[in-house]
C-alpha cells in the first residue's frame, strides 16, 4: 500500500513524522509520503497517486478538502482521519475496498488510538463480500451488487459460493473457517466454472470474484537452501495473512534458473516458477522498485525479486510486499491489477 500522510498543523506535523517512522519498517506499506499544509493543492494529486491518505487535521478540513474529489467505492483511496492529540483514528472513505477499515485498525495500533469505524457489517460482526474479496485478492465484476449481498449477510440469509473441484481452494476454506466475522455460507462445486472464479449467488443476484495474480518475486544468494527460502516465503506471507494455495506463482530472474533451493520450492508447494530475462529487468523501470547498486555491479539490473515479480503479475500489477531480506533470501510480493 502507497501511503501519504497530510497534516495542517506543526503538533500534527510531529505525529505525522512520528508515524512514518514506523511505519517504514512494514514491509505491507510499499512507501509513506509526508505533505504538510496547502491542503487544496496536495489533496487532488493524492487522491490520484496514493492508495491510502492520513489526514491529521479536524473531520471538517478533511470533509471540504476532498466533497468534490470522491467518485466511487471502487477508485477512492482509503481515507483516515486522526486528530493533532492522536486519539482516534477514524476510516472516512473506503472502508472496505479501499482498506480503509484495516489500515485504521493498523495505526490506532501503532500510535495508541482508539479506531473508529462505522461499516455496518463491521459494527454488526458481519463479514462483507467486498471485505472477503480484498482480504483474498479478488476483484469484483459487478461491485453494484455489494450492497444487496452485504445486506443479505447483515439479515443473517444464507449465500451460495460455487467454485471448481478441480482447483485448490484451501485459502478460500480457512479463511471463511478461521474469519471472527459471521458469515451464513454453502459452499458447491461445479466443473463448468472457471478454476480461477468464485461464483456468489443468492436468489436471482449474482457475484462473480475472480483470482488477481499473485506472484512471490525471490532473490538469493548462490546455493541457499530450500528450507531458508521457504522460512523466508512464509514470513513473508504470514505479514499479509496470505496462504501458499493462493499464490500463483514464482518468480526470479534467468540467472536463477539453476538455483536448486528456488527449483525445489516451486516442486515443494506446487506452485510454477518463471524465471526473467535479464534484458527485460533491465528495461523495467517502476518507482515503486528499490534499488541495489550491489546487484548493479555484478548482473547489471537494479533488482530481482520486486521487479520479476512486478513483470510477472501483468503491466497493471502492483507490489503489495515490497523486498525484505531474510539472511540471504530476499521476498516481495506482487498481484495483478
Amino acid at each position: 500500500m502507497k501511503l501519504a500522510i497530510i497534516s495542517v498543523s506543526d503538533k500534527g506535523q510531529d505525529l505525522a513524522l512520528s508515524l512514518k517512522e514506523k511505519l517504514n519498517s512494514d514491509s505491507t506499506i510499499i512507501k509513506c509520503d509526508l505533505y504538510h499544509k496547502n491542503v487544496k493543492k496536495y489533496f487532488p494529486i493524492l487522491f490520484s497517486e496514493y492508495d491510502g491518505i492520513i489526514a491529521i487535521m479536524a473531520s471538517g478540513i478533511l470533509i471540504r478538502s476532498i466533497a468534490s474529489l470522491i467518485e466511487s467505492k471502487v477508485s477512492d483511496p482509503a481515507v483516515l482521519n486522526i486528530d493533532d492529540n492522536g486519539k482516534f483514528v477514524i476510516s472516512s472513505l473506503s472502508g472496505h475496498l479501499g482498506g480503509a477499515n484495516e489500515l485504521t485498525n493498523k495505526i490506532a495500533g501503532l500510535i495508541g488510538a482508539t479506531p473508529v469505524i462505522t461499516t455496518s457489517t463491521d459494527v454488526n460482526k458481519k463479514l462483507g463480500i467486498d471485505v472477503l474479496a480484498r482480504d483474498l485478492y479478488l476483484s469484483i465484476d459487478d461491485t453494484k451488487e455489494i450492497l444487496f449481498f452485504n445486506k443479505s449477510i447483515l439479515e443473517g440469509r444464507e449465500i451460495s459460493i460455487t467454485i471448481n473441484p478441480n482447483k485448490n481452494f484451501n485459502y478460500l476454506f480457512e479463511y471463511l473457517n478461521n474469519n471472527t466475522l459471521e458469515i451464513n455460507v454453502s459452499i458447491y462445486y461445479s466443473s463448468k466454472i472457471n478454476t480461477d472464479e468464485i461464483h456468489v449467488t443468492l436468489d436471482e443476484h449474482k457475484i462473480i470474484l475472480r483470482e488477481k495474480k499473485i506472484v512471490v518475486g525471490i532473490g538469493c544468494r548462490r546455493g541457499k537452501e530450500c528450507k531458508y527460502i521457504y522460512e523466508g516465503l512464509k514470513k513473508s506471507l504470514n505479514d499479509l495473512n496470505m496462504l501458499s494455495s493462493r499464490v500463483n506463482m514464482l518468480s526470479s530472474a534467468e540467472i536463477k534458473k539453476d538455483e536448486k533451493g528456488i527449483l525445489e520450492l516451486s516442486e515443494k508447494l506446487d506452485i510454477p516458477v518463471n524465471f526473467v530475462s535479464l534484458d527485460k529487468l533491465k528495461l523495467f523501470q517502476s518507482n515503486d522498485v528499490s534499488k541495489s547498486d550491489f546487484v548493479y555491479s555484478k548482473f547489471g539490473i537494479y533488482g530481482v525479486c520486486e521487479p520479476s515479480a512486478l513483470i510477472m503479475a501483468g503491466f497493471d500489477s502492483k507490489l503489495i510486499y515490497k523486498k525484505t531480506s531474510y539472511d540471504g533470501v530476499t521476498i516481495s510480493i506482487a498481484a495483478s491489477g
